[in-house]
C-alpha cells in the first residue's frame, strides 16, 4: 500500500500491525465505534461511494477479518492474504458505486469481490510458480480437497446467471442454504451450524453433497459443449 493511501486510510494499517496470534480476535466485536457504526452495510457502501472515509473504516472493522479468512483459504499465504485485504478495501473506496443493493446484500457483495480478487491473484501467482503442485490441486475446480474447496466464479460463467439459479434450485433446501452461506456470505461450516441450529457433521454432509451435485452439473455441461 502506498504511503499516500496509508495516510488517507489509517485503518488499513491495522492488518499489518496485528500479530498472527491476535488476528483471530479481529471479529469486529471489540473495535472502537465511530459515527456511522450503527448503519447497515448497504448504507455504508453508499457513503463510501461518496468518499466517506468513516464509512469505509466501519466496513473495514466489520469485515476485514472475514475478507482475510476467505483470502487465506484461497491463497494459502499469510502475506498475500494481508495484501489482498488492503487491496479489497481500496477497491471498495474506488468502486463502491457499482454496488447494487437490489441484487445482493452488502456482505454478500464484499465476499464475492473478495473471491474474485483472491482467485485472480491465485492464478497470477500459480502462473509464476508460487505454489507446489500439491497446493494447486486444492484450488482446481472439480478436484477433491478435504480442507476447503474454493468457489470459482467460472461456474456462473459456465451456466450463466439463470442457469446457475436452476442448478442451485436442484439442491435440497439444506444444501442450497449451506452453500449459499459459505460461498456467498463467507461463513465457515462451524458458523453455519450455529446459524442453522445443526451439528457441524450435518452441515459438512450438506456441503459436500451439494458441492458434488454442482461438480456433476459442471462435468455434464462441459460434455454437452464438446
Amino acid at each position: 500500500m502506498s504511503d499516500s493511501a496509508a495516510a488517507r486510510f489509517p485503518s488499513l494499517r491495522l492488518i499489518a500491525s496485528v500479530s498472527t496470534e491476535s488476528r483471530s480476535a479481529l471479529n469486529g466485536a471489540d473495535v472502537p465505534t465511530i459515527g456511522p457504526a450503527a448503519l447497515s452495510d448497504e448504507a455504508l457502501l453508499t457513503l463510501s461511494a461518496t468518499g466517506d472515509d468513516d464509512a469505509l473504516s466501519v466496513l473495514f472493522h466489520r469485515y476485514s477479518w472475514l475478507v482475510r479468512g476467505v483470502s487465506l483459504r484461497i491463497l494459502r499465504d499469510e502475506a498475500e492474504a494481508d495484501d489482498l485485504v488492503q487491496d479489497l478495501f481500496l477497491f471498495i473506496h474506488r468502486e463502491a458505486a457499482v454496488f447494487d443493493s437490489s441484487k445482493s446484500s452488502g456482505r454478500s457483495w464484499i465476499v464475492q469481490m473478495t473471491y474474485r480478487k483472491a482467485i485472480s491473484r491465485r492464478r497470477y501467482l500459480a502462473a509464476r510458480g508460487h505454489y507446489r503442485n500439491s497446493e494447486l490441486d486444492c484450488c482446481v475446480p472439480g478436484v477433491a480437497c478435504a480442507a476447503t474447496p474454493t468457489y470459482d466464479s467460472s461456474i456462473e460463467a459456465l451456466f450463466g446467471r439463470e442457469g446457475l439459479k436452476k442448478v442451485m434450485g436442484d439442491l435440497t433446501v439444506e444444501q442450497h442454504e449451506t452453500l449459499r452461506l459459505h460461498f456467498y456470505e463467507g461463513y465457515t461450516l462451524a458458523e453455519i451450524g450455529k446459524k442453522l441450529g445443526q451439528s457441524q457433521g450435518n452441515v459438512r454432509h450438506h456441503y459436500y453433497r451439494g458441492l458434488e451435485k454442482l461438480r456433476k452439473q459442471v462435468r455434464e455441461s462441459k460434455l454437452q459443449n464438446c
